[in-house]
């Protein structure tokens, strides 16, 4: 299935910071507890194993079961929830929004990169035990960014009405579209099971977190996968001591300020933050909304809200009833740091950059600071679109560049005569120099007319060439079209497929092999971007 792996430090998708990272830049060392290597996963077990309290280990459990009670999941996923009650059995974790089915295709990468490294990691007979953990982002309330989703290129959204956590949603306005979905699916064997997947995730739950959990044990169970809603009373419970420091102390606030200075003065002066550090990094959950806490001079505050708390007072809150708090997304990953006994976070190049400016937060609240590891990224590609690009003499790690500067590309490369002009600006240069020597001999006053018929001439020349660049895209119109097409049918709209669009596009074409061969192909320490072409044929029920 894998016919090429273009390192992510080669990719222009990749952003310079996480390019440093991944070339390991002794300059970001400090950032991270250690680069991700089989070998440093082992020993940040071993400290973790040390560190992580039993109490936490037995409330994490008690709460997998509670929320596994009603989901008819697999002996394997039961079997892991029981082997996180082991003092040996550590966890790799990654997470997402809860995207309507699914959303972009990365969601699906992100989990199998978590699967299969957890599936190195048991491999190895070292006596521990790991667990692959997906974090369902329940609290979030950026509805907008997760209510849609691309089929076979056409948006399907779903538009309500929402200002709380996602994972509270009711389903019932969704169900219409769900309808309209199912019935435009034809029929398939492939059809039927997305029929069914619907009908076990988003038609049986009452809320989008019961639906997201359900859809990902019915894709990922058979691998073990354990799904977490960290939005409980038991879990938040075990955050309380954070929680009050963050209230009392704004931790978050300082350490973090102060790593992000220390990138500015010892990785790049031009360093910008993904995020930005608040003096509060909490929300508070009031009448179904996620307001966000503010320090006051008298106390604290709800922003767009009247409400009003005194010190003594929210802090008793927060001992009272911890599940009406909510970490934001600097805070987050301490609290999964503290209830789980995680050993790695699996993430894609934003979430790193974030991640990257917690490591002195963490080691102030004395919590072990995760191995962080770039999540395995694809492009999927049919048997017939390499054909394509064989045929128009594209080679496939050309179809990564943005598709004028590959149409440009072509262009020269098929054109019978030389378009670049350099040679006539290499020599129209060092005729203009003799003229400005000359100038400057005979009366310097000439010196600007020099400099101004300088600029003329090459501007001049700048647009020819472009003229005679369109004029032989007009005569290679057809072939690059061509290329055109293609160029778009695996990099929509302009963006990373994975990034636009749907698993269910190509499980409906591709069917159940689909998730198989992407958990053989990742590896998720190789750092690479990898090409892989499908090959099954649709199976017509």
């Amino acid at each position: 299935m894998k016919i090429l792996g273009i390192p992510f430090v080669e990719s222009s998708y990749t952003s310079p910071l996480i390019a440093d990272y991944l070339n390991q830049d002794p300059r970001l060392q400090f950032c991270s507890s250690a680069f991700p290597t089989l070998e440093n996963l082992h020993n940040q077990a071993k400290a973790k194993l040390k560190n992580y309290p039993a109490d936490h280990r037995r409330v994490l459990v008690q709460s997998l079961e509670k929320q596994y009670k009603e989901i008819s999941t697999t002996s394997v996923v039961r079997d892991n929830i029981a082997l996180l009650g082991q003092a040996h059995t550590v966890t790799v974790t990654t997470g997402h929004q809860l995207n309507l089915m699914t959303g972009p295709l990365y969601f699906i990468y992100k989990i199998i990169t978590t699967i299969k490294l957890a599936q190195q990691l048991n491999a190895q007979g070292d006596g521990l035990a790991v667990v692959p953990i997906f974090w369902m982002a329940t609290e979030d309330h950026d509805f907008d960014e997760i209510n849609h989703f691309d089929f076979q290129g056409k948006k399907i959204q779903w538009n309500h009405a929402s200002t709380g956590p996602v994972g509270n949603l009711s389903l019932e306005s969704l169900q219409p579209i769900l309808t309209a979905f199912e019935q435009s699916l034809g029929q398939s064997l492939q059809a039927d099971q997305l029929r069914t997947w619907i009908a076990q995730s988003y038609s049986k739950a009452t809320t989008l977190s019961e639906a997201t959990h359900r859809l990902a044990d019915a894709l990922f169970g058979n691998y073990g996968l354990v799904c977490l809603d960290a939005h409980t009373p038991e879990l938040k419970t075990l955050f309380v001591p954070q929680m009050l420091e963050e209230l009392n102390h704004q931790t978050a606030y300082h350490r973090v300020s102060e790593q992000i200075e220390k990138l500015q003065q010892n990785y790049r002066s031009d360093y910008s933050p993904q995020v930005n550090p608040r003096e509060i990094n909490l929300f508070y959950f009031h009448q179904a909304e996620r307001l966000r806490i503010e320090k006051t001079t008298s106390g604290f505050s709800l922003v767009d809200h009247p409400m009003q708390f005194e010190d003594q007072e929210l802090q008793e809150e927060i001992e009272r009833h911890p599940e009406r708090f909510s970490p934001n997304v600097l805070l987050r990953p301490l609290y999964q740091e503290v209830i789980l006994p995680n050993i790695c976070y699996i993430g894609g190049g934003g979430e790193l950059a974030y991640w990257l400016q917690l490591s002195s937060f963490f080691a102030a609240q004395k919590v072990d600071f995760p191995l962080l590891l770039h999540r395995n990224a694809a492009l999927l590609i049919t048997e017939k679109q390499l054909k394509k690009a064989k045929a128009l003499d594209v080679e496939v790690p050309d179809l990564f560049q943005k598709q004028a500067d590959l149409v440009l590309q072509k262009v020269r490369a098929l054109s019978t005569i030389d378009l670049d002009l350099q040679f006539f600006k290499t020599a129209l240069e060092q005729q203009f120099n003799q003229l400005e020597t000359l100038a400057q001999q005979t009366d310097p006053s000439f010196m600007g007319s020099v400099a101004a018929q300088r600029a003329k001439q090459f501007k001049g020349i700048d647009r020819l060439e472009k003229r005679l660049l369109t004029a032989q895209k007009r005569k290679l119109a057809q072939h690059t079209e061509r290329i055109g097409a293609l160029h778009e049918a695996l990099f929509p709209q302009g963006k990373l497929q994975e990034r636009v669009a749907n698993f269910f596009t190509f499980y409906l074409e591709y069917g159940e092999g689909l998730i198989p061969k992407l958990v053989e192909a990742f590896d998720p320490l190789a750092g690479e971007w990898d090409v892989l072409k499908l090959t099954f044929d649709k199976k017509e029920s």
